[in-house]
């Protein structure tokens, strides 16, 4: 089933930095369909840095949701919702839908692989997921980050998957690589600023 993106504008003032659980936690409230679904990635929010542990969000802060199109309707009962996610609170817009479309890098802010924490284990784990999607992509690891789910903390890295072919980018951004995509993780966009290493 093809794949969409379906982002729904925010309206507030801030979200924590490590959100994804809690973003996750708060549509699961309202899209309980959520909680089982494996095939529905969570983008992580994107805002501004406010020194504070938190993103300032801005005109342009999606909630994007990556489902396969024929999932859509799910989702759309968070139009003009307001989340609540660790005390910050925002409502959503009307969302739009997103095409994805293929580019010859593509990166993921954070990918978690379980058992995998180790920067030389962790790209050859990625790679072997990889081969197993028949992608052929170059892996390049960026920050080591880490995820708060409840009182656990997990561990894992920014990745740049570059040389891409158009099939190989598709399915790369579709499937992802590693676990928790509900979360934010292993969700890939196309590859527009620099990985730090």
């Amino acid at each position: 089933m093809p794949m969409i993106d379906l982002a729904f504008r925010l309206m507030g003032m801030r979200i924590p930095v490590d959100h994804g659980y809690a973003v996750y936690a708060a549509i699961n409230r309202v899209v309980p369909e959520l909680h089982d679904a494996k095939d529905i990635g969570v983008h992580p929010v994107r805002g501004r840095f406010d020194g504070d542990g938190c993103l300032l969000l801005s005109p342009a802060s999606r909630l994007i949701i990556r489902t396969p199109d024929d999932r859509i309707r799910e989702f759309l009962k968070l139009a003009g919702k307001t989340l609540e996610v660790d005390g910050h609170r925002f409502r959503l817009g009307v969302p739009e839908l997103r095409a994805l479309r293929s580019a010859v890098a593509l990166v993921a802010r954070l990918v978690t692989i379980k058992g995998f924490m180790e920067a030389g284990e962790f790209i050859e784990a990625a790679q072997r997921q990889l081969e197993a999607m028949s992608v052929t992509a170059a892996l390049q690891l960026g920050e080591r980050r880490t995820l708060r789910i409840k009182d656990k903390q997990v561990v894992g890295f920014e990745v740049l998957a570059s040389e891409l072919d158009v099939e190989g980018s598709i399915k790369l951004q579709e499937a992802g690589i590693g676990g928790r995509r509900r979360m934010g993780c292993g969700v890939f966009v196309p590859f527009q600023r620099t990985v730090q290493q």
